[in-house]
């Protein structure tokens, strides 16, 4: 069974998209009891917001570029196939230099949701 490509997003983006959004509602929640104000949840809103779409952009342009890296590589063993050794080993490098641009778009996104260095400027 093959699934479009337009079903497979909504697979993955509406989950994801409830989930990132949980914080805001529990903000709002506590907002309602009079322990937040409203700008407190709407920074908090923003900082999730800002988060998850700083690391599906990070996501994605990582994996097209494993995809071109890989695609390159494999193109140049199949030319010069006695060339392999040294072009897997750059191959291997380069895609282990891409996915840790990731990991450093994972780690400003969960600093900015649990450690708000900002959150002193905007909540009150």
């Amino acid at each position: 069974m093959k699934l479009s490509r337009r079903f497979l997003f909504f697979l993955y983006a509406v989950p994801c998209t409830l989930y990132a959004s949980l914080p805001a509602w529990a903000a709002e929640a506590a907002g309602a009891a009079g322990q937040a104000s409203d700008a407190s949840v709407s920074y908090f809103v923003w900082t999730v917001a800002g988060a998850s779409f700083g690391l599906a952009l990070a996501a994605a342009a990582c994996g097209i570029a494993q995809s071109i890296v890989v695609r390159q590589g494999l193109e140049g063993i199949a030319r010069q196939p006695e060339a392999a050794g040294p072009i897997q080993t750059a191959m291997i490098l380069g895609l282990a230099f891409i996915e840790s641009l990731v990991i450093y778009v994972l780690l400003v996104a969960l600093i900015l949701l649990f450690v708000n260095p900002f959150a002193k400027h905007f909540v009150v």
